[in-house]
């Protein structure tokens, strides 16, 4: 029987997984390492999409009161976003830190041998020597960057802000296809900078341009981590914005990318 990976991969998100990982996981707050493991697991809680480190207890020097968890409210998205890592989707003992609420939580599960998830904040995370940003690398996640003569066409409320042959086409797991294209093809001077940032743990931290009566309507990365290198300051659209390629319209809706 043929397996489809894609639709492997929703399927296996109503279930508790993890995955070994050979890098040593340390962590910093107030400028004192609080955790230094080799013996961390990648923890996917069901529905959520990205992982989180699961450490043995004796590895993490934090003294930590035991809680019962908050209660998860109806969520009736499919998916969990990589915010709201206090609420948790599997039976378990919420681990409070003095000042800062809930920062691990234990799982009821025998299979992770004890190990406790560790909250993204309010630590400095690292993946050996290197500074890891928004939350752990995912083994099963990657991002490609192809250069491309694909004719890709953008209108923002009617109005064609942008039109390009030589853009750059991001592809990464699960989500959909980001054109990428050289301020040139751009017209900037129909947007404006907004304040807005997210970061991407592969890409980094995204800068954002405004249209008129669409907010946030693009984005691109003006020091982006070594894999996205390719797009540096090159602009992304996305959700008011209607993405044409080879004179198809294409999904923009979820963030991301």
């Amino acid at each position: 029987m043929a397996i489809n990976l894609e639709r492997q991969w929703f399927d296996g998100l109503a279930h508790l997984r993890y995955a070994a990982t050979p890098k040593r996981i340390s962590a910093r707050l107030d400028g004192q390492t609080v955790l230094d493991t080799r013996d961390a697991l990648l923890v996917y809680e069901p529905r959520r999409i990205v992982p989180w480190y699961a450490v043995p207890p004796d590895d993490l020097h934090l003294d930590l009161t035991e809680h019962d968890p908050a209660p998860v409210p109806e969520l009736r998205a499919p998916v969990l976003p990589p915010h709201h890592n206090e609420w948790h989707t599997v039976p378990g003992r919420s681990l409070h830190l003095d000042g800062h609420g809930e920062v691990a939580f234990r799982p009821d599960e025998p299979e992770l041998g004890g190990r406790v998830v560790v909250h993204w904040e309010p630590f400095e995370w690292l993946e050996e020597d290197e500074p890891v940003m928004g939350h752990p690398h995912d083994p099963f996640k990657r991002i490609d960057v192809l250069r491309s003569d694909r004719h890709v066409r953008v209108e923002v409320g009617g109005v064609t802000v942008a039109e390009s042959s030589r853009p750059m086409m991001l592809v990464e797991t699960s989500l959909p296809v980001r054109w990428y294209l050289p301020r040139e093809d751009v017209r900037t001077d129909l947007l404006t900078p907004s304040e807005t940032h997210t970061v991407c743990a592969y890409k980094g931290v995204a800068s954002y341009l405004s249209a008129d009566g669409a907010p946030d309507v693009a984005w691109f990365y003006p020091e982006p981590l070594h894999d996205a290198l390719p797009v540096k300051d090159l602009v992304c659209f996305w959700r008011a914005a209607t993405v044409f390629v080879d004179g198809e319209a294409v999904d923009t809706s979820m963030p991301g990318g």
